[in-house]
């Protein structure tokens, strides 16, 4: 989220200041790319945040694929505008995202070799549009994984003059924000050989409250490429008997990170003693183009 416009208003009765208003612009990013949603359930194929609705959730060009839509939906009540722009984002070791200019030593950006229209969308309630994607000068990459983000950006309604909400009392800070969504996704071009392989270590149970618990983990990846998937999470008892606790969507690890670390609660499941026995942690892939295991561990109880 994006707050774009914070306004304060001061009113003195001395009548020396009668409104002084500051603009302030900081940027806050709410990302869900490819795999930094965690324990939230959404379609394999679509992304939402506010009213903005997108499918697919990632671009990926690879092999013969030279061109890509991205369907952009408005489920509000109210019409929205949103403009599309690159940006250039690191994942961090836990995880989370920031925004660079620079790439990282074995990061490499995907923007110079991306063509997308339209620059701005406007769409009524439970109205969508296609941004198309082009993949450009391919024959110039070297073998290996670029990536930039494409970002969405909600446009904020301006009040016109002498509508703004006026304060009660007028000697008082009066604050008015104005929220701006975003959703950033993924654009990824392979070339040549890629490869990627990943471990799950450091498993680790962790007791939050007296209702809450916890697994801890750090995923390793390997190769040239990133890797996303979604990572389950079972209960084995002593006698075999096999109990779903968990199930997190969209976990990535982005090159050039070789590792991040992975949190997620663990549902109360009848008959899971978490002091015997012991978990089971997979990580399945979602490749476009086959499922596939790409990293198993076991957690032994006692």
């Amino acid at each position: 989220m994006r707050y774009q416009s914070l306004k304060f208003k001061i009113m003195r009765k001395s009548g020396c200041i009668r409104k002084l208003f500051v603009f302030l612009q900081p940027v806050i990013f709410m990302l869900f790319i490819l795999g930094s949603v965690i324990l939230t359930v959404i379609p394999t194929d679509s992304f939402a945040q506010g009213n903005l609705l997108i499918m697919p959730r990632r671009v990926i060009f690879e092999g013969a694929k030279k061109s890509a839509d991205l369907i952009v939906a408005n489920t509000g009540t109210d019409t929205a505008k949103y403009v599309v722009t690159i940006v250039q984002m690191r994942m961090k070791s836990d995880g989370s995202f920031e925004q660079i200019t620079t790439p990282d030593s074995g990061q490499f950006f995907a923007d110079k070799y991306i063509r997308y229209f339209p620059r701005t969308v406007s769409l009524a309630p439970n109205e969508s549009q296609t941004v198309k994607m082009q993949l450009i000068k391919a024959d110039k990459l070297n073998p290996g994984e670029y990536r930039s983000h494409i970002y969405f950006r909600s446009v904020p309604k301006v009040t016109p003059l002498g509508e703004e909400v006026k304060p009660l009392d007028t000697n008082q800070l009066f604050v008015r924000l104005v929220p701006v969504f975003g959703i950033t996704i993924p654009v990824i071009i392979h070339v040549g050989e890629t490869s990627a392989k990943v471990t799950l270590s450091d498993l680790e149970l962790l007791k939050v409250n007296d209702t809450t618990t916890r697994i801890k983990m750090r995923c390793n990846r390997t190769g040239n490429i990133s890797v996303y998937g979604d990572i389950t999470v079972d209960y084995i008892s002593p006698q075999g008997k096999v109990l779903h606790m968990a199930n997190a969507k969209g976990v990535a690890i982005y090159t050039p990170n070789t590792y991040r670390y992975f949190e997620c609660n663990l549902d109360k499941v009848p008959g899971a003693d978490v002091h015997k026995g012991k978990i089971l942690v997979t990580y399945i892939s979602q490749s476009e183009l086959k499922t596939s295991k790409l990293g198993e561990a076991e957690l032994l109880l006692h």
